[in-house]
């Protein structure tokens, strides 16, 4: 997890666009290079952080049982499970927004610089699509559920693990006024994922918070 953190998620995703800035040499991206740049980077360190975890598994676990379903799916519905899980999320973030507005002050509620991307073409709107509805919940399912939460399962009960999993989760996206809001989605998505046994169910709902997040940020 150290070797994914250090050596695939920073430098990618905190440092990908300074090195295609660097190349291009240009302080400021033009924002639809900025939204494919982005895409790539996000690719890139899915195929990495895939090709880690075949790399380095055990003989005894097999890659593919990451996406595959197990006993407990069978007698529970995912999808009926993701749309609990999202609707249960959307209140969760709406609730903490209102507290956190009413302790703190308002803030904006789009961020500028998606703002920018997703109004300059429809390239880069497209692009970011791909990115925060596909790329990026497949990504870090992937490496949060299905890598961390399952490994720590089986050292303690899933309630523990659930809170451990979703504080490294938010910690990883170095976002101190979102670390409550990202602890809470990381804490419905493994719910979601114990609950159910199958790594589709919190990939749907990171995908479809994703998505309403694109929404309310092009739209306001």
């Amino acid at each position: 997890m150290a070797f994914y953190m250090f050596s695939l998620h920073i430098p990618l995703s905190f440092g990908g666009l300074s090195v295609v800035a660097h190349v291009l040499h240009e302080p400021i991206l033009d924002p639809q290079i900025e939204a494919i740049s982005l895409l790539g980077a996000q690719i890139l360190e899915l195929i990495a952080a895939l090709v880690l975890l075949q790399s380095t598994a055990k003989p005894q676990y097999k890659f593919v049982d990451f996406f595959k379903a197990n006993e407990v799916s069978k007698e529970r519905s995912w999808l009926l499970a993701s749309a609990v899980g999202f609707g249960f999320l959307f209140m969760l973030v709406f609730l903490t927004s209102f507290l956190a507005d009413s302790v703190v002050g308002p803030k904006a509620i789009n961020n500028p610089v998606l703002k920018e991307i997703l109004v300059s073409s429809n390239i880069s709107k497209a692009a970011c699509v791909l990115v925060y509805c596909i790329v990026t919940p497949v990504l870090e399912e992937t490496v949060y559920r299905g890598f961390l939460l399952a490994s720590i399962l089986s050292t303690m009960k899933w309630q523990s693990a659930v809170l451990i999993s979703s504080a490294i989760f938010s910690a990883a996206h170095l976002s101190g006024e979102n670390s409550l809001q990202l602890f809470i989605i990381g804490c419905v998505l493994g719910c979601s994922y114990c609950w159910t046994g199958n790594l589709r169910s919190p990939i749907l709902i990171h995908s479809l918070y994703n998505a309403m997040t694109l929404m309310i940020t092009f739209l306001s």
